[in-house]
């Protein structure tokens, strides 16, 4: 018996309307599939566990939240406005102010890292936006940017059509995601205990981003130091299984 044959459309040019309903986008952009690089990042939790600040569940909470309070704090505002001004002139201001921004290597590294990656996959996956390969072909390998990844993430959502509540809660999300998933392959939960611990963190994640969303980038701050210091000690390591 022959199998029923799908016809799968390659066409480009599928307008972004109700035809083509706007969620489809946002959960994609914010699907654990998607090859940006999120999960070589712990946010500074390994160097955490072998400096011995985290010694047990209580302590890896404590640390979540304050990796949300300084994500909030620090980055959500590129995030709003590269979403409320999705243009490349937006993003190179933004980029350059970010990169003066972050005060160790090792965080920049991880963020031009990652906002590289999530580029190249939204000009290669969102092609019904075209101006998003405009973006990355003037700019590539024009130095004018670092590629870091919140203004990036906020221009992708602009121009795809995402609110700046939606971005921002995505943004939140996805830190959520990478840093319990982090947790979980340094053994420090297992999966049911990691998908438990993501339930109890949401309604502190909703806290964080109603206290610092839509705030503009002269607001950003640092608002736990320690991470960053911490995050800092990450390429001391003697043996490590992130790259931060």
């Amino acid at each position: 018996m022959e199998c029923d044959k799908i016809e799968i459309s390659n066409d480009s040019d599928r307008p972004a309307s109700a035809e083509f309903p706007l969620q489809w986008s946002e959960w994609q952009l914010i699907d654990s599939i998607l090859p940006t690089g999120g999960f070589a990042h712990s946010f500074g939790l390994e160097a955490a566990v072998q400096c011995r600040i985290i010694s047990g569940p209580e302590d890896l909470r404590t640390y979540v939240v304050h990796v949300l309070e300084n994500t909030g704090s620090l980055l959500l505002p590129f995030v709003y406005s590269g979403t409320m001004s999705p243009t490349i002139e937006t993003w190179h201001e933004l980029d350059k102010m970010l990169d003066a921004t972050l005060t160790n290597e090792v965080s920049r590294k991880a963020s031009t890292s990652q906002g590289s990656a999530l580029m190249r996959v939204a000009a290669t996956v969102f092609t019904e936006f075209p101006y998003l390969k405009t973006m990355r072909d003037t700019t590539l390998g024009s130095g004018a940017v670092a590629f870091h990844h919140a203004p990036i993430f906020g221009i992708i959502c602009g121009l795809i059509g995402l609110n700046s509540g939606t971005s921002q809660r995505a943004y939140m999300f996805i830190t959520i995601r990478d840093i319990i998933s982090a947790a979980t392959r340094l053994n420090l939960l297992g999966p049911l205990g990691a998908a438990m611990l993501q339930h109890q963190i949401a309604p502190v994640a909703e806290t964080m981003l109603k206290k610092w969303m839509d705030r503009k980038v002269e607001e950003a701050c640092q608002t736990a130091p320690l991470l960053d210091t911490v995050q800092g000690c990450h390429g001391y390591l003697f043996s490590r299984l992130f790259c931060s």
